[in-house]
């Protein structure tokens, strides 16, 4: 049991790591093209709608666009704060009150 666990745990390390540190160690010594670059300072911004929109927009396994929605509510001014500021903190935190605002006076 204790040696499965372990080469489980190796094979996890690895193909965890690797596909991380491989592009790392070949691109740090190189100029990316700025195309390129600008590509990729679109990748973390994509990664995180596509991590969100399905709780925005889904409940319970069906789209639900509707003004009784609270997370969707409580995204339009994160959204604004994310745009004209770019704060990351400052926009979960303007979500965040937001839920809790709307919670509070009884939206959901």
């Amino acid at each position: 049991m204790t040696t499965t666990f372990f080469l489980m745990l190796c094979g996890m390390l690895a193909v965890t790591y690797i596909p991380r540190a491989v592009p790392l160690q070949l691109l740090s010594q190189r100029e990316l093209n700025p195309v390129i670059t600008r590509w990729l300072s679109f990748v973390p911004p994509a990664v995180l709608a596509a991590l969100l929109a399905p709780d925005l927009i889904m409940k319970q396994g069906s789209v639900h666009i509707t003004a009784d929605n609270l997370y969707l509510l409580a995204a339009v001014p994160a959204t604004l704060v994310a745009w004209r500021t770019g704060s990351f903190f400052g926009t979960i935190a303007v979500g965040m009150v937001a839920v809790a605002c709307a919670r509070f006076f009884g939206m959901t």
